[in-house]
């Protein structure tokens, strides 16, 4: 492993941070009216109220992030930093999709893929980094539930989604 200095390291996190959170605030421009229009929908029991959403995703993001720096100072290959960079992109589309454009079956088909992608990247994470790997599981697990809570919704509320 080579050794990189501390001023590499720390711009290293702002960058991965910064990417991270880059992509967080595209999501959001798109769930700026994401509360009314989750209001309006037709929920199950266990649907989280709106409030949930923005702390566990900006603990998510956080996460992220230092997962993503984590595996750069492990010397990740580009092919695995390039696999993260591709699962934020799959996450910024799906707040798009299901809140911006009301495409509950596209959202639907955009979030199993998402969660096809953070599996692949915690576990190439994983492997040059365990840390890093498993700072990306309670990612996994707030997507599964999402994806389950995305297909209710869509099935609910076909003149919405």
């Amino acid at each position: 492993m080579v050794r990189k200095s501390m001023a590499a390291q720390a711009v290293a996190l702002a960058i991965c941070l910064g990417l991270t959170f880059a992509a967080a605030a595209l999501g959001a421009v798109a769930s700026a009216a994401a509360p009314a229009f989750y209001a309006q929908l037709d929920q199950p029991a266990w649907a989280p109220p709106p409030s949930v959403f923005g702390p566990v995703w900006s603990v998510l993001y956080l996460m992220m992030g230092i997962a993503a720096w984590l595996a750069w100072r492990a010397q990740a290959p580009r092919r695995v930093l390039a696999l993260y960079a591709g699962q934020l992109a799959v996450n910024a589309l799906w707040s798009w999709l299901f809140f911006g454009w009301h495409l509950g079956a596209l959202a639907l088909a955009d979030v199993l893929l998402l969660w096809a992608l953070i599996a692949a990247t915690a576990a190439a994470f994983w492997r040059v980094n365990r840390l890093a790997g498993a700072l990306l599981l309670p990612y996994l697990a707030w997507v599964s539930f999402a994806t389950a809570l995305n297909a209710v919704l869509w099935l609910r509320n076909p003149g919405l989604l």
